[in-house]
């Protein structure tokens, strides 16, 4: 990468952010702006693909809402993304999991990996 364009993107991209990875139960918490007031909505599902790196890193989120499929990309390092945090590790033998739009139910659990102590 061009060393100029990595210095411009060292700037935007200073939030700390956990550890993500495809299959994760992440919770993203975005900024919601109705007329002039502002709040904050908690948006939680699981990473089915990342795509991009540096600033232009996004993830897409999928939960289930109503018996509904619905499924949202968030660009990582965006102002509207007040933080993210990970609720469950998720354990998967693949980068995209595009398979779980045609499973419903129990067929879309996804094992949970079990952390290492010590």
């Amino acid at each position: 990468m061009n060393p100029i364009i990595k210095n411009l993107e060292s700037e935007y991209t200073t939030r700390e952010l956990p550890e993500m990875n495809p299959g994760d139960t992440v919770r993203v918490f975005v900024k919601i702006v109705e007329g002039n007031k502002e709040r904050i909505q908690a948006y939680e599902g699981t990473i089915i693909a990342e795509h991009g790196s540096g600033i232009n890193k996004t993830i897409t989120v999928r939960k289930v809402f109503q018996g509904v499929g619905v499924e949202r990309v968030f660009l990582v390092y965006s102002p509207r993304i007040e933080k993210i945090t990970v609720q469950r590790r998720g354990d998967v033998k693949r980068a995209k999991l595009y398979y779980l739009r045609e499973r419903s139910g129990k067929a879309t659990r996804i094992k949970e990996k079990i952390e290492k102590r010590g």
